[in-house]
């Protein structure tokens, strides 16, 4: 297939000029080439022939693509190391070093923005003299790079366009189309690499006559895939090229889930060799602007399968959310929230193409005066002053997220308040508005947990729409599928009128009488019960609402919840009996006032009647109490048309019978009032 691609490449004759003299050269005369140009140019194809030329040339070559690591240090630096064949503990600097001209090629450069001055500044100073780097992405070289005296005589650039018109003629020969089609083919492609490739793939399929004509077609990358799609070997082999354009990528497992085909081989490779599908580490994907015309043409041309690929893709993401920890979840969590990217309820609120810029890592020391600094220049010098409380007492919940540079470019700071102590809380004002929020509302029980996200922000641009923010998003998320034993979670953030349309998405209830004003900025603080909607129903939910795109906010339930009722023994135990006389009638059970006592995690008559149930349950299972358990039954659960006949179909004296009923509810109460005071 390499072999297959090497032949269809034309062109660029001086880019390939270029390299050769330089890598020929005793000295290196420059140590970094950065290539630019347009998506679809064929950046990716030139480095693969950079590549060729330099194992032709003799010289050590490792290829790396950023959109298959981590945009950290450690992450670029792991990438590295298996593209080098080294152990997780070797230096790629020392092994480079000890080694002969080596030739670096790193793609789609612009995911690593971040990291730009890391490696001009950190990294690149590093290697030796005799190692040549190449960057390839869509956007030049940026100010740094020219203004520093250091780099200005290091660096050279190479604007990448389309191929001239007697190269794209060559490429088509190469692709068989034949010559009388030429021009009308530059015509509509003007030379631009991909459009030719899928030209080319469009009439190998066998499509015969087509219009090329760019007037009708004006989008013609998606005219051709459009007509691509029209031509595929199989029903199945479209499907399979559907569900690529859908998820963030592609692995044989994930097509098996898509297709519900056990071997998907076949059609995994045929995914492969397409020109315009790419191959990382972690599986297959279109090019991006194939990507969203395959994607637009199937919601526009069969929107029940496309609703039925984004099902299957979820299940399996659901699944496997649920059996990974750490980054292998954190992966697997962006990938499933990439199938909400068109949701008009979640798309305004995350930077989709830059969260790989960021990457996040527990704060340390050294971190606190940065962050408390950010909180002072955003919230105020009080706001800074809890925050530093705070770090004293929880430090292991700072986590800050870096970008361009060192420095955190942004942090979050999460309290476990089931873990404060009374004085802790009241050192705080808004810590101890949510305890208190939570005793109203749905107490803890021992060994359950209150997340409460009290400071977080990106350094310059606070709580607005950005990569950190939308990292700092996705990992509270992983923080709720990852804490079994989370009751509540509160997440407090400024103006929370522009952001309700994504809590109201993710059933996440305004708790405004909790809001707070901190410095010049209103905090809205917004909270979830996990005992009344655990995880796994709240993914479904979620998957419920993905291809929802008419949702708004006004058409959502607000599950907030109502305020606990605290009953007195007397009054509970009269309730208790108004619940069993009503046990068979729900529409009486929902105005019982143990519906909004602690008792229930949800209150509803469904609930209720599931806890005097689970009581009576108990004294069934106890041979002392098995004949209060027969009483109630007749009387309650199972009831007779009336008490006198419950008696004879027991075999009791009806004295008896109501001595057994009357034990019987006075047990029942009683262990629902340990519970009660239990929750």
């Amino acid at each position: 297939m390499l072999n297959a691609r090497r032949r269809r490449f034309v062109g660029r004759g001086a880019e390939l000029a270029l390299l050769r003299t330089t890598l020929e050269e005793a000295e290196l005369p420059f140590a970094l080439l950065h290539v630019y140009g347009p998506g679809g140019v064929g950046k990716t194809a030139l480095l693969g022939e950079f590549a060729r030329v330099g194992g032709e040339a003799g010289v050590g070559v490792v290829r790396l693509d950023a959109r298959n690591m981590d945009s950290s240090p450690e992450g670029f630096l792991s990438a590295l190391r298996l593209g080098l064949g080294l152990d997780a503990t070797a230096s790629p600097i020392e092994f480079l070093s000890r080694q002969g001209r080596s030739l670096l090629l790193l793609d789609t450069y612009e995911n690593l923005t971040p990291l730009d001055a890391w490696l001009r500044e950190t990294f690149l100073p590093q290697l030796p003299e005799h190692t040549l780097v190449v960057f390839a992405g869509r956007k030049p070289p940026g100010a740094a790079w020219r203004s520093d005296p250091g780099w200005r005589d290091l660096i050279r650039t190479l604007s990448l366009r389309n191929l001239r018109p007697e190269e794209s003629r060559e490429y088509l020969t190469r692709r068989g189309v034949v010559e009388e089609k030429h021009q009308a083919v530059l015509d509509f492609t003007h030379g631009h690499a991909l459009a030719l490739s899928l030209v080319a793939d469009v009439l190998e399929q066998g499509a015969g006559e087509w219009d090329f004509d760019p007037g009708r077609h004006p989008d013609v990358v998606a005219a051709l895939l459009e007509r691509f799609v029209q031509e595929v070997p199989s029903p199945i082999h479209r499907q399979a090229l559907e569900a690529s354009a859908l998820v963030r990528s592609t692995t044989e497992s994930l097509l098996a889930e898509c297709l519900h085909i056990e071997d998907v081989h076949p059609y995994f490779e045929w995914l492969r060799k397409l020109s315009f599908v790419q191959s990382g580490p972690v599986g297959l994907f279109p090019h991006d602007l194939a990507r969203e015309a395959l994607e637009a043409d199937l919601r526009w041309r069969n929107p029940d399968w496309n609703a039925e690929l984004h099902r299957r893709a979820r299940g399996y993401y659901t699944r496997r959310l649920q059996e990974t920890r750490g980054l292998e979840q954190q992966h697997i969590l962006f990938d499933d929230v990439y199938l909400h990217r068109h949701n008009p309820m979640v798309k305004p609120f995350l930077e989709w193409g830059e969260t790989g810029g960021v990457f996040a890592e527990r704060g340390q020391a050294e971190d606190h005066p940065v962050v408390l600094a950010m909180i002072a220049r955003h919230e105020g010098l009080e706001a800074a002053r809890v925050a530093a409380r705070w770090l004293e007492l929880q430090p292991e919940g700072l986590t800050v997220y870096r970008g361009v540079g060192s420095q955190p470019a942004g942090f979050m700071l999460m309290l476990g308040l089931h873990k404060a102590s009374p004085a802790d809380l009241a050192a705080d004002p808004v810590a101890q508005q949510v305890w208190n929020y939570t005793e109203r509302y749905g107490p803890v029980r021992p060994g359950e947990q209150v997340s409460l996200f009290r400071f977080w922000m990106e350094g310059e641009r606070y709580h607005m729409v950005s990569s950190v923010q939308s990292v700092i998003f996705l990992n509270t998320v992983q923080h709720y599928i990852s804490s079994s034993k989370l009751a509540w979670s509160f997440f407090g953030i400024s103006g929370p009128e522009f952001w309700l349309p994504a809590f109201a998405y993710m059933n996440i209830h305004h708790a405004s009488e909790v809001d707070y004003v901190s410095g010049t900025h209103a905090i809205g603080v917004f909270a979830h019960d996990w005992r009344k909607q655990p995880v796994a129903a709240w993914l479904e939910m979620l998957g419920e609402r993905e291809l929802a795109t008419e949702l708004n906010p006004a058409q959502l339930q607000d599950h907030r919840p109502a305020p606990l009722v605290v009953l007195s023994e007397p009054e509970f135990e009269e309730a208790v009996k108004n619940a069993l006389r009503d046990f068979m009638r729900p529409e009486a059970l929902a105005h019982n006032p143990l519906l909004r006592s602690r008792l229930l995690l949800e209150p509803t008559p469904k609930a209720l009647r599931t806890a005097i149930w689970e009581a009576a349950q108990t004294l069934k299972a106890n041979s002392k109490d098995e004949k209060f358990y027969r009483a109630l039954e007749r009387t309650y659960l199972e009831p007779a048309a009336t008490q006198e006949l419950a008696a004879e179909l027991l075999g009791l004296p009806f004295s008896t019978y109501r001595r057994h009923l009357v034990g019987a509810v006075e047990r029942v109460v009683k262990l629902l009032w340990q519970r009660e005071l239990s929750g």
